[in-house]
């Protein structure tokens, strides 16, 4: 591919059908230490009620970054993240049977007709409002058990839980008031109206959901991690995975709430180009996602990408923010290595460890699985033991649950000789100096 194919600059105003496909030739190219700003559309809630979408989500066609082979890895700056939808819904889910066939995420049917994957149009509001394009039946293939409509103050910085009054009139004018990108064909999940719960605030703490790299083979979107990949496993539609086809993921599909501005993600590249894609904002949630949803938003993310040489990483990395470390991870301060080299010559040590935190990601189908993995990832990579690992995760880390059932972070400090080795020392350094 010729050097002119590729920009500074990328902006990506198009989205997936829910599928991430390698075998899709991809049609936006940028610079290696270039730049992708992307509008990206609500995940979650919106395309898991319109069965068209194949994947649960609703994410950005990937970018092909200049010189990203095989082996390497890409090093993803969140530079901002800016909400733009004024409200959305959100609760926890129930799946409607007879609707979906094995998947209600992937595999949407229709009831009446038995159109698979049909499109769907919406007529008036409630849990009833998306009806087959063909036929007029309800096709949603997910409803709530208990659920909310949030809207948002101006700066994006508070929400609050409204009443059925209000809700009502933001599902009237849905797509206007979740600010939904031109390109996207998901139905509003503000459509549905949902109050049960009213007058409780948040704090809009934005971050991605999914943000990462194509894996080696199709996934369905929301499927592209070790936990929810496990839908895949015998499944009755065309995304079918054996366990050994599990390992082709590039776990992009997180929740982690750390993702956030200002933090830094390191992804395997499986596929030429490596496929940098992102999508389902969050205005705000806590570690878990324990309702398995959260507050899906539109918005707009500025991202820079730069290319990491032979570095074969199995997940992501993350670096997070300084505040978001756990206290015994935060790197030390001048005064406490001064402490610490008085303690080293009382006790004749000659030398004493600098280092930097990273947070290896694990995935699995439950979260005692996704311990192993991450540990295990982190072995690997440093070229060390896992009980090594587990020791320093103890005593200079922690284990954070991402997504409940099965995503967590394995955060420690790496000994400064450890991240030459796989050179990410300059990197680290310069994130947390």
């Amino acid at each position: 591919m010729s050097n002119h194919d590729f920009k500074q600059t990328v902006y990506v105003d198009r989205f997936t059908d829910g599928t991430l496909d390698p075998n899709v030739e991809m049609s936006y190219h940028v610079k290696n230490n270039g730049t992708i700003i992307a509008n990206t559309a609500p995940g979650c809630w919106g395309p898991m009620i319109t069965p068209e979408l194949k994947g649960g989500h609703e994410v950005t066609q990937p970018v092909y970054v200049e010189g990203a082979e095989v082996g390497d890895a890409i090093a993803i700056k969140i530079n901002s993240i800016r909400v733009t939808s004024f409200a959305t819904a959100s609760g926890h889910d129930k799946p409607m049977e007879g609707r979906f066939s094995g998947d209600p995420f992937v595999a949407g049917i229709c009831p009446n007709c038995g159109a698979k994957n049909p499109k769907s149009v919406i007529k008036g509001i409630g849990q009833g409002a998306v009806r087959c394009a063909e036929c007029d039946e309800d096709v949603t293939p997910f409803n709530f058990t208990n659920a909310y409509t949030m809207a948002f103050n101006k700066e994006r910085s508070l929400g609050i839980t409204l009443n059925q009054e209000a809700a009502e009139r933001i599902a009237h004018k849905s797509k206007e008031y979740m600010c939904t990108p031109e390109n996207s064909i998901q139905n509003p999940v503000v459509t549905f109206a949902p109050h049960d719960i009213v007058g409780a605030i948040a704090r809009v703490i934005p971050f991605l959901g999914q943000l990462g790299t194509t894996p080696a083979s199709p996934f369905p979107d929301s499927h592209n991690a070790g936990d929810f990949g496990q839908f895949l496993l015998d499944a009755p539609h065309d995304y079918v995975k054996t366990v050994e086809e599990l390992e082709d993921r590039t776990d992009g599909h997180m929740d982690i709430n750390r993702v956030r501005e200002g933090a830094i993600l390191i992804c395997p590249v499986k596929v030429p180009g490596g496929g940098v894609y992102l999508g389902d904002m969050h205005a705000m949630q806590g570690n878990g996602e324990i309702a398995g949803h959260t507050t899906d938003v539109a918005g707009v993310v500025d991202l820079s990408v730069s290319v990491i040489k032979d570095l074969t990483v199995e997940g992501p990395i993350l670096l997070p923010l300084k505040e978001d470390l756990p206290a015994v991870a935060k790197p030390y301060t001048e005064e406490e290595m001064e402490k610490a080299q008085v303690l080293a010559d009382q006790w004749g040590i000659e030398r004493i460890e600098e280092s930097y935190p990273l947070s290896f990601i694990g995935t699995g189908a439950t979260l005692n699985d996704a311990t192993q993995n991450g540990l295990e990832r982190a072995a690997k990579l440093l070229d060390i033991e896992v009980p090594e690992v587990m020791n320093r995760a103890t005593i200079t880390g922690s284990i954070d649950i991402g997504r409940n059932p099965g995503v967590v972070t394995v955060t420690f400090l790496v000994p400064k000789e450890m991240l030459r080795r796989i050179r990410l020392d300059q990197l680290t350094k310069r994130h947390y100096a």
